[in-house]
């Protein structure tokens, strides 16, 4: 990987003609000033995904960067996380010359990835495990298509807080699809494969560089104050519609 100009930016892959862009960002901690080490887990969690997002889209004119933070952690009003990667949105648009770009956030890093997905080239957010504690911000996810999932066993972050985060951005005009994973961890450790499947799937779907799976795309047609498709069974297999 090379890092960008100012360091917010690590670049995985930059075809030479990009189609779409993926960044990844990484979750943290909710006070945490200090700067993260090479071997911060919660940015280690997140290169088994690059790698297979990278995998998944070769060929295909998909360039693939992850977030680099100033600090370890959230860290209240600052909302350190969320300013970085605006910075690593903007730097990324400009190197792939504004190509059609999702976000995928673990934890800190999906609600990162939720306040930024307000620019204008991003077109949907891959949300795994978010944090979404009450009173965030939605008015920028409208016209975003967003994919949630969080096992029912996370004790970590809230998988009703990010239901209803799900709710809310329906409700401000995104086209939301949630999974759920029977029990599972914060962590993703469990049923690693069906977290990446999940993830590169839905990258592909978001940035229509792939196929839509049914049970998504019906999701996505519900409109604000239908609830079906925001507890979807998150299974190896899909079909797509």
């Amino acid at each position: 990987m090379r890092e960008s100009a100012g360091g917010r930016l690590a670049v995985r892959r930059m075809p030479r003609e990009v189609d779409g862009a993926v960044l990844l960002l990484h979750g943290g901690y909710e006070q945490d000033a200090r700067g993260p080490s090479r071997l911060n887990a919660p940015g280690l969690r997140m290169r088994p995904f690059a790698a297979a997002v990278t995998r998944a889209t070769e060929g295909r004119g998909v360039a693939v960067a992850e977030a680099r933070y100033r600090f370890r952690g959230w860290n209240g009003e600052r909302a350190d996380a969320a300013h970085d990667a605006a910075e690593a949105v903007e730097r990324l648009v400009k190197l792939t010359g504004g190509a059609p770009t999702v976000l995928i956030g673990h934890s800190m890093g999906a609600r990162a990835a939720l306040r930024a997905a307000g620019a204008a080239d991003v077109v949907g957010v891959v949300a795994l495990a978010p944090w979404c504690p009450p009173g965030e911000p939605v008015a920028q996810l409208e016209s975003r298509r967003l994919v949630f999932a969080h096992a029912t066993g996370d004790r970590v972050t809230s998988p009703a807080e990010s239901l209803q985060m799900a709710v809310d951005a329906r409700a401000a005009g995104a086209q939301v699809a949630r999974y759920e994973l029977p029990g599972g961890d914060h962590a993703m450790l469990r049923r690693m494969r069906v977290w990446h499947d999940l993830a590169t799937c839905a990258a592909g779907a978001v940035l229509g560089l792939g196929p839509v799976p049914a049970e998504m795309a019906s999701a996505f047609a519900q409109r604000a104050g239908q609830p079906d498709g925001l507890a979807l069974p998150m299974l190896p297999a899909r079909t797509a519609a």
